[in-house]
């Protein structure tokens, strides 16, 4: 890869530092994940990664089989979800945050909230939390990523509303003391720069931490057909309709951590923050 030679000091950087992917959706992400988990554990042990999060679309249903197959492969299992926010003034389109559980009681937080969302607040067949939920009681034993540019802070900022992201930053940031996180992600998405540098900025001026994460679909990047094959079936749409629905991009796929640091040489902390939340997360069952 060419790499400028401004950045390669900080890719070195880097590459010392211990990425761990966070963002993965298995095939238990039922309408948009292909990935097996014994080939994302496997993945990520030959890459050298000390952990790995499962964050599957509201639920749990992959997590004792990934806490096995990662133990097994001595690596740290990080569990967490990828969960909808209800969003009031705009049911059809949720924000999205990732929860992470901390230990035993933050695990049974995370199960308290999904099974609140389906039995309570399901919209169209889509099981969302809402905002209300969330207090430092309930969340104290959680960690918080923002959900890049399709979490609330995010649509804010790409909407030019400075204030009011400000706004919903600092309301994350009491509910979730210490614990939350401006998530960046560079995934092929549109307008990714212009987010990441509104988030950098946000992230100075009110203190709170960056952390880089990858969204990952499926394992290769010839896999990408095959997910969006399945998205289709989820959809109810064909692959040759011009006009369905694409979310995902063909770089959604599991990234090694030299990728990773190419990706953010700029933004070394921004890595290193992915390790530390890893740390953080030491769920034992």
């Amino acid at each position: 890869a060419r790499i400028p030679s401004h950045h390669r000091c900080h890719l070195a950087v880097a590459l010392m530092t211990p990425y761990v992917h966070l963002r993965l959706h298995s095939e238990y992400s039922l309408t948009d994940g292909i990935c097996t988990l014994p080939e994302a554990v496997a993945a990520a042990a030959d890459d050298g990664m000390p952990a790995l999060g499962i964050s599957d679309a509201m639920n749990l249903f992959g997590m004792v089989k990934f806490y096995k197959a990662a133990r097994a492969k001595g690596i740290k299992p990080v569990i967490g979800v990828d969960a909808w926010i209800s969003n009031e003034e705009d049911r059809a389109h949720p924000w999205r945050m990732l929860l992470i559980a901390r230990h035993r009681e933050g695990y049974r937080q995370l199960c308290e909230l999904l099974t609140r969302a389906y039995l309570e607040n399901q919209y169209r067949g889509r099981a969302e939390i809402h905002p209300a939920w969330f207090d430092r009681e309930s969340c104290r034993g959680l960690i918080a990523l923002s959900g890049a540019m399709e979490g609330e802070v995010g649509r804010l900022l790409l909407a030019q509303k400075e204030a009011e992201a400000e706004a919903a930053a600092r309301r994350w940031a009491e509910v979730f003391p210490d614990a939350f996180y401006l998530e960046l992600q560079r995934a092929g998405q549109p307008d990714t720069e212009v987010y990441i540098d509104a988030a950098v900025e946000l992230a100075a001026r009110l203190g709170l931490p960056v952390v880089a994460t990858h969204p990952i679909q499926f394992m290769r990047p010839e896999d990408f057909e095959a997910h969006e094959a399945r998205v289709c079936i989820a959809q109810g749409t064909v692959l040759a309709d011009p006009r369905r629905p694409k979310p995902f991009t063909a770089e959604q796929y599991f990234l090694s951590r030299a990728e990773m640091a190419e990706r953010f040489a700029d933004l070394p902390e921004a890595l290193e923050n992915a390790g530390e939340i890893a740390r953080r997360a030491s769920l034992s069952i």
